[in-house]
């Protein structure tokens, strides 16, 4: 089981915020650094007029590149859908899926809280009935260079990624964003996302408080954070990882004492014993099922393929599918989708033609990672000392990145109680999960949802959605 070494990266984020601040503060504005008339024409430019395959809809879209280091040639990828009523008036949320190396647009976009849904075999577009764009703007990034559409014409960045540099980037990418859009300016904005996101989501709101500490006039209005099946500490996820694997039935009691006693999940470096253990449990305990989601079909054309990264690499598994409300094989209709010409020409993406093709997750990025932090359990301190919004939350059939994990993690915070845990509903006596308010931090987990909650259960994503815009806990009945 691989766990990854803990770096330090408080020195650099002060360097980042010290160039950002004299780049925005002493008398200068965003406006100084590109000229307002500049950004605007390059905003009207982003104006994605309609998809193919899509349906009509009212409210607007922008897609398109911000470049984050002009050395390197780095340049991210957006796509904005405002919401799809009173946008105006609405939150701006920044959406970001994990890896490291996947891409936003094809989990968050496309198959979780986007407002379209992919048709098989790539041949168009659908709505979405609980998109989160009824509630909020929606801002989804591909992050960090290297992912989806996001390049760097330096090829060594593609092998030198890691945590620090791709939390600069997203920085680097809000301030010349809401430059080119400046009515999103000091709008209550926050951040959400999963799995390896765990990482980027506290990691940004990290490197925005501190930038706005440093600046004399602050823009990046944040307001709080969203983090689901989050990779959060590589200790307590490990052991709440194999827990789950036997409180669920996935392993035997003997492969489960085995990983406990041969794994030192303090350290990067994987014993023989270790690595034997956790490979039996793999090969011969598990048998065919999706791990993302251990009661449901997975897809026999995506197990091949690439899948969500975690702390964790599993070997994917087939079993066939059975047709009901979830299906699994909407990563695949994505890289069918994504590498269509026409679209990518309506999205005004791909416009250096990368040389390689769209994909889900790049395999590059996950297997070349340079730097993890190993707990982000002190950057939630920090944000509650901040006084931001923060919940998390967890799918409870995923074991990749298991409520179990979440909840080790989350305990040895220490914080006091101020709702005991109980049931939410999502749609009259339905129960929708469970929940715990602490004091600075709400707790909730998502019945019957594996590793991409909105995907498997929409409707309860989306009620939980609601709440965390609102400030409230989720409802008692």
């Amino acid at each position: 089981m691989a766990t990854r070494g803990r770096r330090g990266a408080a020195a650099a984020a002060a360097a980042v915020a010290s160039v950002l601040v004299a780049w925005l503060s002493g008398g200068a504005d965003v406006a100084a650094a590109s000229p307002a008339g500049c950004e605007e024409l390059r905003a009207r430019g982003d104006r994605v007029e309609a998809l193919p395959g899509q349906p009509s809809v009212a409210f607007a879209q922008f897609a398109g590149y911000v470049a984050v280091n002009e050395a390197s040639g780095r340049a991210l990828f957006y796509w904005l859908t405002e919401a799809a009523g009173d946008a105006p008036n609405k939150p701006l949320v920044l959406w970001l899926n994990g890896g490291p190396g996947c891409s936003s647009i094809a989990y968050g976009a496309s198959e979780e809280i986007g407002p379209f849904r992919i048709k098989q075999n790539g041949t168009g577009l659908y709505l979405n009935k609980y998109s989160w764009n009824r509630e909020a703007n929606l801002l989804f990034l591909e992050s960090p260079a290297g992912v989806g559409f996001s390049y760097s014409n330096t090829t060594s960045d593609l092998e030198t990624s890691g945590d620090e540099r791709t939390a600069q980037d997203a920085l680097k990418f809000l301030i010349s964003w809401m430059s080119r859009f400046p009515q999103y300016r000091h709008r209550d904005f926050y951040i959400a996302g999963e799995s390896y996101a765990g990482h980027y989501v506290p990691q940004l709101a990290r490197k925005i408080v501190e930038f706005n500490k440093a600046s004399r006039n602050p823009f990046i209005n944040l307001k709080g954070i969203l983090v689901g099946n989050a990779v959060t500490d590589n200790y307590y996820d490990n052991i709440g990882t194999v827990t789950y694997w036997w409180t669920h039935a996935m392993i035997s009691d003997r492969t489960y004492k085995a990983i406990l006693s041969s794994c030192n999940f303090t350290s990067a470096n994987v014993s023989r014993l270790c690595s034997r253990a956790m490979s039996y449990a793999m090969n011969h305990e598990f048998g065919d099922i999706d791990q993302y989601s251990i009661y449901t079909p997975s897809c026999a054309a995506a197990a091949a393929g690439r899948r969500r990264g975690a702390v964790l690499r599993f070997k994917d598994t087939l079993i066939r599918r059975r047709s009901f409300g979830y299906d699994p094989c909407t990563e695949t209709y994505a890289e069918k989708y994504y590498n269509r010409p026409d679209v990518q020409k309506a999205m005004h993406a791909n416009i250096t033609r990368i040389p390689y093709r769209w994909t889900s997750c790049s395999d590059v990025l996950i297997k070349t990672w340079r730097d993890s932090e190993f707990s982000m359990l002190p950057s939630y301190k920090m944000l509650m000392k901040a006084g931001l919004r923060i919940w998390v939350f967890s799918g409870d059939t995923d074991s990749v990145v298991p409520v179990t994990a979440t909840r080790f993690a989350l305990n040895h915070l220490g914080l006091k109680t101020k709702i005991r845990w109980y049931p939410w509903y999502s749609a009259g006596q339905v129960v929708g999960g469970w929940s715990e308010v602490y004091e600075g931090l709400t707790f909730a987990s998502v019945r019957g949802a594996g590793h991409e909650v909105p995907l498997f259960q929409p409707r309860r994503a989306f009620r939980m959605f609601q709440s965390f815009l609102a400030g409230e806990p989720l409802p008692k009945s």
